[in-house]
């Protein structure tokens, strides 16, 4: 006790001083990162700056919560996960620039929202879609006995709610989501404004309209070879990188970044469970193995035996769409069999192969819809709907124009500007009617048939469709699978060790080279993550991985990140970086370089090819190569597309180039994975018919407007931020 009052007499003052001295360095480091940072010197406390304008985080984090709001009302796909979260964070961030640019745009172009016009997009008959839409509970509350909305049910919940909020919504729940829509429609007027005033500007000029409208009845048969780029060596082109440089520079427009971009190399530790936890999830899918296989009713077993509620799908998939690394296996597998058990997203699963088919990845049609019911009442009797479909499509048969009867017929407003003409992808295939599915994907180009197809679960009507395949792009064999899995969570020895590994790796992975050397010798796949920008969340194959992007920004090339990032509770990350593409034309790195050095190797093979054969005759390009010589009857001048030969515009323009000349071989046109040299048989020209050629027209023009209206509405964010200076604040993210 004495030797503790001593200390405290002659050392006190010292202590006093010391924790003074803490207690002072604290405050000030937080005021540096906090709300008086830009008093302090420090980052200040916006997220971006647009133009000169702060977007402060408080602002950014409100409208975060926002946007989780909204997804949670309008989507239907159950929680948000972290990586959807932050991929809501990165969107918002782009939301929040985009819009600070246009609202400078509006008000210098007096674009502006009125009280009255705030008050009609909430309240009124032609409320804006969000407020139509609004649902609580899996309810559209302010729909009527028939389904309908009600402008008068806005008003009429909301004074109810100010009225008796606490009795009927106790917790708030129903106030904070329709206070998140509200918000964000009258926000977003001015945006909206905007954006429809710049796609309705859109203008396609009448001249272009009927020349491309007569284009279509430029029709040639051609005789053709293709010598693919395999049929020389790949040993057999060098590339220097003068040669990559060229490139680049002759395509500056493939190779210019918009924005500032890391790359890095990567080794995942992925966090697995225990072995004593594992054997017992496999066994127990082991114990329902046969169960599985004999059943008739897949959708049924899965839904009561798996972890997952969302694991049942009738969707076919190929290997492209397939998210698993298993695809290969399980796809080469016959149907009816199973596999597994195999581990993989922190779970582990079976997998049966329910069904087979070669399909194409997307599918192009157009159709005419007479709708026999929606919404449940009756709008056309069957055999009525029936026998209209019937006249439409025998019409089409004796030569009426197809668009026109779009216009004229169909009950699918929304595909009228498009002439009826949809295109769908494989994913797609399972949100649309079994009937008008199953002939769009397994049909044959060209094919017409009338289907008879009930969406009355989805978009509410029952009706008969005339449909014609247009198209068909990369058909591939698909598979249905039906997947069982069990979750499994690792325990906390599980979790050190693989840490272990993974801080092990570190250690002997200090600079660029011990990192390559490392991953080889100790068997570790390194990965790539690539096109990172300053304002992402997420990198490719690892999620929500903001650390890692902070992480890319702050170091230079080579560099290795000193300890292993840990990602959620599903992996540990070791990073290096590989690259740092700023603003404009990209360097040449490890990770552009394959795909540059193809690139180049092609367009040399092309060149070598064009002239070894230069005015070969077709029979001896095709036995020489031993490629077969091929003909199609109907390239049509206004389609790239060409059958029985795919995508290759160029094919095209040179079988109606006047100058080339019928019953000769054109030099080597360079395609889509070899050259082209081919040979005219005939050209025709059918001229349009004076009865429809104004429909004709027309229906061509508002085909013209609704794709540029189109591409507009995917391009316009892009396009009005490209100028803006944009700077990100890193820290306050």
């Amino acid at each position: 006790m004495a030797v503790i009052q001593q200390i405290r007499s002659r050392y006190g003052k010292v202590a006093g001083a010391v924790i003074g001295v803490a207690l002072v360095s604290f405050i000030i480091s937080d005021a540096r990162n906090g709300s008086f940072g830009s008093v302090f010197g420090g980052k200040g406390t916006h997220v971006v700056t647009v133009d000169g304008t702060d977007v402060e985080a408080r602002e950014y984090e409100m409208r975060v919560k926002e946007y989780e709001t909204l997804t949670n009302i309008y989507s239907n796909r159950g929680p948000i996960t972290d990586e959807a979260r932050a991929q809501i964070r990165e969107q918002v961030l782009q939301s929040v620039a985009y819009e600070a640019v246009v609202n400078k745009m509006c008000d210098k172009l007096g674009i502006t929202t009125s009280e009255q016009e705030k008050k009609d997009l909430i309240y009124g008959q032609n409320a804006h879609p969000l407020v139509k839409q609004f649902s609580y509970e899996g309810r559209q509350v302010f729909n009527n006995e028939n389904n309908q909305f009600d402008p008068a049910r806005v008003k009429g919940i909301e004074d109810d709610l100010m009225k008796n909020g606490a009795k009927n919504d106790p917790y708030g729940k129903f106030m904070e989501q329709w206070t998140a829509v509200k918000n964000y429609v009258i926000r977003n007027s001015r945006i909206d404004k905007f954006n429809a005033m710049v796609s309705g500007s859109v203008y396609s000029p009448v001249y272009e309209a009927k020349r491309n409208a007569s284009l279509q009845g430029n029709m040639a048969s051609i005789r053709f070879v293709k010598v693919p780029f395999t049929s020389i060596p790949d040993n057999d082109i060098k590339v220097t990188d003068d040669d990559l440089k060229a490139y680049m520079q002759k395509h500056k427009g493939l190779f210019e970044n918009e924005q500032a971009s890391r790359t890095i190399d990567y080794v995942s530790f992925d966090i697995i469970p225990a072995s004593a936890d594992s054997s017992r999830a496999s066994e127990a899918l082991q114990e329902m193995m046969t169960e599985f296989r004999d059943t008739k009713d897949n959708k049924v077993f899965v839904g009561n035996k798996t972890d997952d509620v969302n694991a049942y799908s009738e969707a076919y998939v190929n290997k492209k769409t397939f998210a698993t690394r298993f695809a290969d296996t399980i796809m080469a597998q016959p149907a009816g069999s199973l596999f597994g058990p195999y581990f993989e997203n922190g779970s582990y699963r079976i997998s049966k192969v329910i069904d087979k088919k070669v399909q194409p990845d997307s599918t192009k049609c157009r159709h005419i819809l007479v709708k026999v019911s929606e919404g449940g009442k009756e709008i056309l009797n069957d055999s009525a709907a029936k026998s209209k479909i019937d006249s439409i499509a025998a019409a089409i048969s004796g030569g009426a124009k197809f668009d026109s009867m779009v216009a004229k017929f169909s009950d699918d407003e929304g595909s009228k500007p498009t002439n009826g003409e949809y295109w769908f992808n494989l994913q797609q295939r399972v949100s649309i009617s079994k009937e008008f599915g199953d002939f769009i994907f397994e049909g044959k180009v060209g094919e017409r048939k009338v289907v008879k197809a009930d969406n009355s679960k989805t978009n509410g009507y029952v009706g008969y469709h005339y449909i014609e395949i247009l198209e068909q792009k990369g058909e591939a064999p698909t598979v249905q699978v039906a997947t069982i899995t069990r979750s499994l969570a690792p325990t906390d020895s599980t979790v050190n060790a693989i840490y272990g590994r993974a801080n092990d790796f570190t250690s002997k992975s200090t600079s660029a080279a011990e990192f390559d050397a490392s991953a080889k010798k100790m068997g570790y796949d390194k990965r790539v993550g690539e096109n990172i920008k300053e304002n992402s969340f997420t990198i490719q194959g690892l999620g929500n991985a903001r650390e890692i992007v902070k992480w890319a920004y702050e170091h230079k090339v080579g560099d290795v990140s000193a300890n292993p990032f840990h990602l959620g509770d599903l992996r540990y990350v070791v990073a290096k970086l590989v690259a740092i593409d700023d603003k404009g034309l990209m360097g040449i790195n490890s990770s552009n370089r394959p795909q540059l050095e193809q690139r180049v190797r092609e367009e040399k093979k092309a060149e070598a090819i064009k002239n070894k054969y230069k005015g070969a005759a077709l029979e001896s390009i095709g036995q020489t190569t031993s490629q077969p010589v091929q003909q199609s009857d109907s390239v049509t001048l206004g389609a790239p597309y060409i059958p029985n030969l795919g995508f290759e515009p160029k094919v095209v323009g040179y079988t109606f180039n006047a100058g080339f000349q019928p019953n000769t071989v054109s030099p080597g046109i360079i395609g889509q994975g070899g050259v082209y040299f081919i040979s005219v048989l005939s050209r025709n020209t059918r001229p349009m018919n004076p009865m429809n050629e104004q429909n004709d027209i027309m229906a061509q023009r508002r085909q013209q407007d609704g794709q540029l209206r189109q591409y507009i509405g995917q391009m316009l964010q892009p396009s009005v931020t490209r100028n803006a200076e944009i700077k990100y604040n890193m820290a306050n993210f």
